[in-house]
């Protein structure tokens, strides 16, 4: 999992390449791992198609929801996943309401949530 922390005047769609880019080599398969996924999901946020013309570059099929278009484009399937993230992150409360000033101190918290989380889902399905 990635995550980062940018100023609120930012663009989101300017951030879709950095954190693919930011992103762990993808267990699986035997041999060599991946570096990047086959696709990248997005909402109406991330439409951009400078953005989108360069995760093709990097071998990755963009599925960024259009602005303007109906919906049914079968995002919100997966969109699920990341709204529960963000509520498992928002039951720490110094992350919930930002009380750092400092982008490295409220880093460092988003990395301890991070690990928390993780702890508390492994050891709930007992594999700690």
């Amino acid at each position: 999992m990635v995550i980062d922390t940018i100023p609120a005047n930012t663009p989101d769609a300017h951030q879709a390449v950095p954190l693919v880019d930011a992103g762990p080599p993808i267990a699986g398969k035997p041999g060599h791992p991946r570096k990047r996924p086959d696709q990248a999901l997005g909402d109406r946020g991330f439409d951009d198609e400078g953005q989108r013309e360069k995760l093709r570059a990097r071998g990755i099929d963009p599925e960024l929801a259009k602005r303007r278009t109906p919906h049914g484009s079968g995002l919100g399937v997966y969109r699920w996943v990341v709204e529960r993230t963000i509520s498992w992150f928002h039951q720490f409360r110094r992350l919930r309401v930002r009380y750092d000033r400092r982008d490295d101190i409220h880093q460092g918290f988003c990395d301890l949530a991070e690990v928390l989380i993780t702890f508390r889902f492994l050891k709930l399905y007992s594999v700690v």
